[in-house]
């Protein structure tokens, strides 16, 4: 089970868990407009509730993809519920929000899952998908990606 637990994480964490490195790239990018007077990206984005739902219609989208249910495989609800918390606590932190993230970086998380590009592209499309649900302004979309984009050398098998 804990394996599972793992892989399932890794997954979640694909394109929005933020690790440690990215912790200092995302506040740089959420905190520079604070410095000309402009909101973070988190208050942007309109704050922790509105973190709260894309993570949750995002997680649901990659949760109920056939391709990438193999990483979903025998995870508890409670563990389910865990991973979602970690998945919001650091797209919180790293939009320049008040949360922490405790979990594990981005290169040790994704090791040895096998994480093709394909499965990276299909995450981008499903996150897309949540962003244009949400209807996320252009601004907002290209900042989180800002952050979200480096972390595909750490995620990706490069096999």
């Amino acid at each position: 089970m804990r394996k599972s637990f793992h892989r399932s994480l890794g997954l979640v964490v694909l394109l929005f868990v933020f690790g440690c490195g990215l912790e200092a790239r995302a506040q740089d990018a959420a905190a520079a407009p604070a410095q000309g007077g402009a909101q973070t990206l988190y208050k942007r984005l309109g704050g922790y509730d509105a973190l709260a739902g894309v993570t949750d219609d995002f997680v649901g989208r990659l949760v109920a993809d056939k391709q990438l249910a193999r990483f979903f495989g025998g995870v508890s609800l409670d563990s389910q519920k865990r991973i979602r918390q970690l998945v919001l606590d650091q797209l919180c932190a790293a939009t320049g929000g008040p949360c922490l993230y405790i979990g594990r970086s981005m290169k040790t998380v994704h090791e040895g899952l096998g994480i093709t590009e394909d499965d990276w592209n299909l995450a981008v499309k499903h996150l897309t998908e949540t962003l244009d649900k949400f209807k996320v302004a252009k601004a907002e979309r290209d900042d989180l990606f800002k952050i979200l984009v480096p972390l595909k050398a750490d995620i990706v098998d490069k096999k």
